[in-house]
């Protein structure tokens, strides 16, 4: 299935995507998508239902992001070889970690704001995974058995917060808004191989990212097992899992950074497409 939250901010309900890709009200029998929603009971309930007999959410209706009641946003940096070299560094013996505030979570066509004393602020297309049962020190071969699904993300950076204010990259990565996510989630029948993907990402109307998940240097399962050894994963919990080159700050001759203004729209196979436009915080 293809899970959506439709409505205003704060106050969306629970939908789904047809087979005919038309958005159907689903809130009537599961008010809202969030972790406790995710079990398998509930969601094999909701797949049984006849989709083309649920209300259509009316054209134009605003998207959130697809689950409520995030737990947690661990990141994985530098996961794709080109990326690492972007940036002038070495690809990572181990997955490189760090958190994003979950009130930088935002819809997938929401307003994407600069804030007040950025200088840097950039763009980055990546797969998310989302936790469908808790993980703990988890086996890798278990890995993906505890995935609910997948969705598209923009890991939105302000590399000046995260490079030149001491050191730590999470306040360069948890301002608001810096978390679109969606259109929808989709659940694992939905994508044949998620090692399959592939990523894009244009800043108006210009391909700036290309890139494919067949190029993680660690893929989906060790990414999961090994966030798991040093922290539990709850359902709900969203992992996004690092970004291809073409960042805004591995632009040739010189780095380019978002203004307001500036449209964003990015996609990624089976996870539907983005259009964000940025304004000044």
């Amino acid at each position: 299935m293809k899970l959506i939250r439709f409505g205003p901010a704060g106050a969306e309900r629970a939908g789904l995507v047809d087979a005919a890709g038309r958005l159907r009200d689903v809130s009537m029998l599961v008010p809202d998508w969030g972790p406790a929603q995710l079990a398998p009971r509930t969601l094999a309930a909701v797949a049984a239902i006849d989709a083309a007999r649920l209300p259509e959410v009316e054209a134009g209706t605003r998207l959130g992001c697809p689950l409520a009641g995030i737990g947690k946003i661990v990141c994985v940096g530098l996961n794709y070889a080109d990326h690492a070299r972007e940036a002038g560094l070495a690809p990572p013996g181990e997955p490189v970690l760090f958190m994003k505030a979950t009130s930088a979570l935002c819809g997938p066509h929401d307003a994407v704001r600069i804030p007040a004393g950025a200088q840097k602020t950039d763009w980055e297309v990546e797969l998310g995974v989302v936790v469908g049962t808790r993980m703990r020190s988890v086996a890798r071969a278990d890995a993906l058995a505890h995935v609910a699904g997948y969705v598209l993300a923009n890991d939105v950076s302000e590399r000046s917060f995260q490079m030149e204010r001491g050191g730590q990259w999470d306040k360069g990565k948890g301002c608001d808004t810096f978390a679109p996510v969606g259109p929808w989630l989709a659940t694992p029948d939905e994508l044949t191989d998620p090692h399959a993907l592939d990523l894009w990402l244009e800043l108006n109307g210009e391909r700036m990212q290309g890139g494919s998940t067949r190029d993680f240097i660690f893929d989906l399962p060790t990414v999961l097992a090994y966030i798991s050894q040093f922290m539990t994963l709850e359902p709900g919990d969203l992992v996004l899992t690092g970004t291809p080159a073409g960042v805004g700050l591995g632009q040739k001759p010189e780095p380019r950074f978002l203004r307001p203004g500036d449209v964003m729209r990015l996609g990624a196979t089976g996870l539907g497409e983005q259009r964000l436009t940025c304004v000044a915080g």
